[in-house]
């Protein structure tokens, strides 16, 4: 993650800007001063001066200052997809924080699929417990799920592989109890809305989940009735955009990368059974 040393270092996080910045803020805010008091306010100070100098930064790009072309937009560019990881990153675990706590509380297995799931991305040492105070600093935040999530959908604009692999994270946590509380699909729904991810899909990655009868058909987002054309046209569809040699090409964050893998072998497992089911070519 070449974005989390920027994070860390101030320069990430009101770049971003908005509730996501500020559930960056806070959590940084906790790396930096809750380790030991030695040394505490010069860091404090030094800190504060690099995210003043990114808030100007960021809102001098917000009212259109250019930059300059060669050189300077490949570094553009790069500081992009930088700060788009960040988001993603941000996104995932501020969401996941609102949906653990949707029922009241956060259960112990809703707690045990945050870790398995940092675990299963090799998510260790700072950037873990960053992640963590990212999910604690969200669940208990002014900022809403919505807000989270309609901040999200401005930096991933063009991106639809990117925000399913986000609403799929979040029932594989809300169902880590086996259990799918009215409240948790109600954020779910609301945040696969704001993201423009179909009810197709929604139901597609639910029934993932909750181990639909349809489930080879409802990987590919639709039922038994789809047509042969529409199922093949669907399925290379789906192939192209979940395809690990294009997800790493776009310079996606890890986690996405392993996410679109297993989606990928998860599409072609179901479209070989229905290949043989159909007896299609």
């Amino acid at each position: 993650m070449s974005w989390f040393g920027k994070m860390l270092g101030g320069t990430i996080g009101l770049m971003i800007g908005g509730p996501l910045g500020a559930v960056a803020g806070a959590a940084v805010g906790h790396h930096l001063f809750d380790k030991d008091s030695s040394g505490a306010r010069q860091r404090r100070a030094e800190w504060e001066r690099k995210l003043r100098a990114a808030q100007s930064s960021a809102q001098a790009s917000r009212t259109g200052a250019q930059r300059p072309s060669g050189a300077g937009s490949t570094q553009s560019q790069a500081e992009r997809q930088e700060e788009r990881q960040a988001a993603y990153f941000l996104a995932l675990f501020s969401i996941l924080g609102k949906l653990a706590k949707a029922d009241g509380r956060v259960s112990r297995e809703e707690g045990e699929a945050v870790i398995e799931f940092l675990d299963r991305m090799k998510v260790q040492g700072e950037q873990r417990q960053f992640a963590i105070r990212v999910f604690n600093e969200a669940k208990n935040s002014r900022h809403t799920v919505e807000e989270f999530a309609r901040q999200f959908a401005q930096m991933s604009m063009g991106q639809p592989d990117l925000r399913s692999s986000l609403v799929d994270m979040l029932f594989r946590v809300a169902l880590a109890d086996q259990v799918l509380h009215p409240e948790e699909e109600k954020i779910i729904r609301s945040v696969g809305g704001i993201l423009g991810v179909s009810a197709a899909e929604l139901e597609a990655i639910r029934s993932r989940y909750l181990a639909s009868a349809e489930h080879a058909y409802s990987v590919l987002g639709l039922t038994k009735d789809a047509s042969d054309e529409e199922l093949k046209s669907t399925y290379r569809r789906l192939v192209q955009e979940y395809h690990p040699d294009r997800i790493v090409a776009q310079g996606m964050p890890d986690e996405f990368v392993e996410y679109a893998t297993q989606r990928f072998q998860e599409i072609q497992t179901a479209w070989d059974q229905i290949r043989k089911d159909r007896t299609l070519s």
